[in-house]
């Protein structure tokens, strides 16, 4: 049989050349070493085709890992799934190191968010590598996000009470009630579109939060309670368009985005109305505790993130009625 991926070097010794890399052999030629070399170079280079990153991309969308994952996040991820296969689809899973995912990340600097998640994504990929026993070691893991040029940060600014009357006052009906899901459950915006009818009970809801998996019972706002009974039971979800399908995260965004254009209210976001809800139930004098049995923060840190505005006013103003007290004395 004819060795057609041999190659001889000019000073005389001979080279299997595969996938775009010279391997020597060391044996004599025409010898059974020789032979047996060049069998085995050719052998371990199937194997490291078989174990390519764009198959290792496959073995992931077809694992368990994939599947329990919102279509939101699973188009996320497939945006650099596919950035990462194109650039890096036809090297063996070991070929791929840390460098070359630093460099990665520093060339799209420009979009600090998609260059934070080729990491994020790739020690994923490469947990499941280790699964699959196609890699020893996690090139990803350890290496430092990117963080966000100060003057380019966006806090969520959180409704104001005029903001929320407008919106109340003058919203048509499917964006109100997407509000009031907002506001009233103190869910994360890629959950609201996931409650159902069967839901509510016409005084609570009940949903398994998709980032954490907590089961929660939701005690239902009066505003929340009466836009659900006004709302047309069109589909299986509460969020459903004229066909009856369900409403999607982006298509809930967008008419979001339109009715808060419309209002003149686009300072404030999806996610600000959760950062409303928490301020209502710190206002109410609710503890963390009670916070986070309603929210579903597992993080203390972020509930005083959101709590401690309405806390802060709150102090401000016990402080001054003191101060005014005093004074009139």
């Amino acid at each position: 049989m004819t060795k057609k991926q041999l190659w001889r070097h000019p000073k005389g010794y001979w080279n299997v050349r595969l996938h775009g890399k010279y391997h020597r052999i060391t044996a004599p030629e025409g010898t059974a070493g020789f032979d047996h070399q060049y069998w085995e170079i050719l052998n371990r280079g199937d194997r490291l085709k078989e174990n390519s990153v764009a198959t290792l991309i496959k073995e992931y969308r077809a694992s368990s890992r994939w599947a329990p994952l919102q279509n939101r996040m699973q188009t996320d991820y497939q945006k650099v799934l596919h950035f990462i296969e194109t650039r890096y689809g036809s090297w063996s899973t070991d070929r791929l190191k840390r460098k070359h995912l630093i460099d990665e990340m520093e060339a799209n600097r420009h979009r600090i968010r998609f260059a934070n998640y080729i990491v994020q994504i790739a020690s994923v990929l490469y947990e499941h590598a280790i699964d699959l026993g196609w890699a020893e070691n996690n090139p990803a893991k350890g290496i430092r996000k990117l963080k966000t040029p100060s003057g380019k940060c966006r806090a969520h600014v959180p409704w104001p009470d005029w903001a929320v009357d407008r919106f109340r006052t003058e919203a048509d009906l499917l964006p109100r009630l997407i509000f009031e899901l907002g506001i009233g459950s103190v869910q994360r915006p890629g959950d609201w579109s996931r409650f159902l009818w069967s839901d509510y009970d016409g005084q609570s809801l009940r949903l398994v939060q998709s980032k954490t998996g907590r089961a929660l019972w939701l005690p239902c706002t009066e505003s929340l309670t009466s836009s659900l009974d006004r709302a047309p039971k069109l589909g299986l979800t509460i969020l459903a368009g004229p066909d009856g399908r369900p409403v999607s995260y982006f298509s809930m965004a967008r008419i979001m985005r339109r009715e808060r254009q419309r209002l003149g209210l686009t300072e404030f976001d999806l996610h600000a109305l959760r950062y409303r809800g928490v301020m209502e139930l710190a206002w109410a004098g609710c503890s963390d505790d009670e916070i986070a049995a309603f929210s579903g923060h597992a993080s203390a840190a972020m509930i005083r993130k959101y709590a401690g505005a309405a806390r802060q006013e709150m102090r401000a103003q016990s402080a001054a009625e003191k101060r005014s007290a005093m004074l009139r004395r």
